[in-house]
């Protein structure tokens, strides 16, 4: 899930979740099929807090439940968050409360801050701000589906704040 450094006029947002294999592949797909259906350019990657998955696609559900929507994610390699982001990105959305308490830890902390604002995906969809997407990784398909309905809103209501900004 590479991205390279954005231009100005596109905004760059970056989804994070624990192990960058469900939640935050789901989210990209997400936003890169609801960017394109609006005819909006910007540029987006996902990354995972932990190390454990770097460079394996996506959970096969979550691929399965992409699939059901017409979006192939299998080339997707799983990333850890960087230093780095901080700066390459204009927005890192956290897919839960506890990853957003690690990117704050991550994030530098030298005079101007970063680039990057932080947020919840839940927080761009009216009456959801602050609450965690479910995490569907110990549970079955099903759980994907909720995730994907999840992410989809979130990310609608993300390109309705780009169009608006």
């Amino acid at each position: 899930m590479s991205q390279t450094d954005s231009p100005a006029s596109r905004p760059a947002i970056l989804f994070v979740c624990l192990g960058n294999i469900c939640r935050s592949p789901l989210a990209e797909a997400a936003l890169r099929h609801e960017a394109a259906r609006a005819g909006f350019d910007v540029l987006v990657d996902s990354a995972g807090t932990g190390s454990w998955h770097i460079g394996n696609a996506p959970d096969p559900r979550a691929r399965a439940e992409a699939l059901r929507h017409g979006i192939d994610i299998s080339s997707y390699q799983a990333r850890q968050v960087g230093a780095d982001d901080f700066d390459r990105f204009d927005l890192i959305v956290a897919m839960d409360n506890s990853n957003l308490g690690n990117l704050r830890r991550l994030a530098p902390s030298r005079p101007g801050g970063a680039r990057a604002s932080l947020s919840l995906m839940l927080d761009h969809v009216p009456g959801m701000a602050g609450r965690d997407v479910e995490d569907p990784y110990f549970g079955g398909p099903e759980g994907f589906v909720t995730t994907w309905e999840q992410v989809t809103a979130g990310a609608r209501g993300l390109i309705a704040a780009l169009q608006k900004a």
